[in-house]
């Protein structure tokens, strides 16, 4: 079976989440907050179920595709800084993700995709909004403290679809 066609699915969903956070990030809901904050958490979940299902290699070929189907279509309807800004804190948060998500996989169930999305989440913070919003006068230090909130608060939800994908049960070892 090849990549592609295993993968289609998680690649497909990473791509719609990845574009439309890199629209959304540029609407501001308050001062503390933009809409893209609401969208991205999604893209961890994303990641982590499919390093349970296929193991960690195959999470990091996900993430290098997404990376470049998100870096070049959000190229077109995002600022280039924002898709530049973007593709560097996916790539490096979500393979951090993957790494730590592979290191707690035989622990208790929910254990790897919480602590994996919440440490890459803030990973993604810190880099996202310096490269994309530093010094351009806007409040990007706050919209990134409202935007870790919002993560964590996610990365706690999305333990729900996750658990009901997996049964609740810890990540078997996968190899590759």
């Amino acid at each position: 079976m090849s990549l592609i066609s295993r993968l289609w699915l998680p690649i497909t969903a990473m791509a719609v989440v990845i574009v439309a956070s890199n629209i959304l990030v540029q609407i501001p809901i308050n001062d503390w907050l933009v809409w893209g904050a609401l969208t991205y958490p999604v893209a961890f979940l994303i990641t982590d179920l499919t390093n349970r299902k296929f193991g960690a290699s195959t999470a990091r070929k996900l993430v290098y595709c997404g990376f470049a189907i998100g870096v070049l279509a959000s190229l077109y309807f995002a600022t280039p800084r924002i898709a530049l800004a973007s593709g560097s804190a996916f790539l490096v948060a979500q393979l951090f993700d993957v790494t730590v998500f592979d290191r707690l996989r035989s622990m208790v169930w929910w254990l790897a995709p919480l602590i994996s999305s919440i440490l890459g989440s803030a990973l993604d913070t810190v880099l996202f909004f310096s490269l994309a919003f530093g010094g351009s006068g806007d409040p990007w230090m706050t919209w990134a403290i409202g935007d870790m909130g919002v993560k964590a608060a996610v990365a706690l939800c999305a333990l729900i679809p996750y658990g009901l994908f997996t049964g609740g049960q810890r990540a078997p070892a996968v190899s590759g």
